[in-house]
């Protein structure tokens, strides 16, 4: 076979693959899908049922109805906004003061903070809820976003983001009386907007679906988060996975959303910023 040969069968045998394994990852989501609008045998029978035989929207209102899924969805909406605020300030200034500032021991610092990615959340979460108690963190929203307001994986990406931006323009910046404060916000940050949408994108996600630090520091009902109330809509009624599912059909919308809106900044700012060293 000749090599145009080869590299037309090898084309397809990769675009074949990427299909199934795009079909792979998106199989349980349309489970999840097909079973919010199923009664509530359909979604345990064998063989599956892909299909409904007739679409229960009434599973919607219903399972919203169950539990204070507006007070859910707020808390979560504000933990995710208030967390990716703030990493997008503070990882954006430690990215910056770590790629442009020379100081003592300044690798030091940077190999240390990536060190901490090594850790699980099993091991910190007992130090960090101590932390918490003692500044009273605890049952209010300080203890929700404080401790999860800066993320070292967000210093890494704008650090290697910031780090290519050409020193002259912070040199120009500085010759024409700009503060580093300045600098900062009107050169730095305008130039990083790629990063900047990607550790959005990531935070967001992370913070809207966390689950366990939440559990901790959270237990007023009032405080509760989407996941946790998802969770609660589990114990009460297991049997009731057709209004689980759309439950949880609902609370994935906010992330999808925020992903249209800066995936494009996300696939600029992973590819520009966390492959170089």
């Amino acid at each position: 076979m000749s090599r145009k040969g080869l590299l037309r069968w090898g084309g397809r045998l990769t675009t074949a693959l990427t299909v199934a394994g795009l079909g792979l990852v998106l199989l349980p989501y349309f489970w999840m899908l097909s079973s919010s609008v199923k009664t509530g045998s359909e979604v345990f029978d064998l063989p599956i049922k892909w299909l409904p035989e007739a679409a229960q929207w009434g599973n919607y209102p219903d399972a919203l109805s169950r539990g204070k899924f507006p007070t859910y969805f707020f808390n979560s909406a504000v933990v995710a906004f208030a967390v990716m605020a703030g990493n997008l300030v503070f990882c954006s200034m430690a990215g910056y003061g770590l790629s442009k500032f020379r100081f003592p021991w300044r690798e030091a610092c940077f190999r240390l903070i990536l060190s901490t990615m090594m850790l699980p959340i099993e091991i910190i979460l007992v130090p960090t809820f101590l932390v918490a108690r003692e500044f009273g963190l605890v049952n209010n929203y300080g203890g929700l976003i404080v401790p999860l307001a800066v993320d070292a994986f967000g210093i890494f990406l704008m650090r290697q983001y910031i780090k290519d931006l050409p020193d002259s323009l912070i040199e120009a910046a500085r010759l024409d009386g700009c503060g580093e404060f300045g600098i900062f916000w009107r050169i730095i940050l305008p130039n990083c907007k790629p990063a900047l949408g990607a550790l959005a994108l990531l935070t967001f996600r992370d913070n809207w679906d966390q689950f366990l630090w939440p559990l901790i520091v959270a237990s007023k009902d009032t405080l509760k988060t989407f996941p946790l109330g998802l969770a609660q809509m589990e114990g009460i009624d297991s049997a009731a996975y057709h209004e689980i599912m759309a439950a949880a059909v609902v609370g994935m919308i906010p992330t999808a959303l925020v992903f249209l809106l800066f995936q494009r900044a996300f696939v600029r700012g992973i590819a520009l910023s966390g492959l170089k060293e």
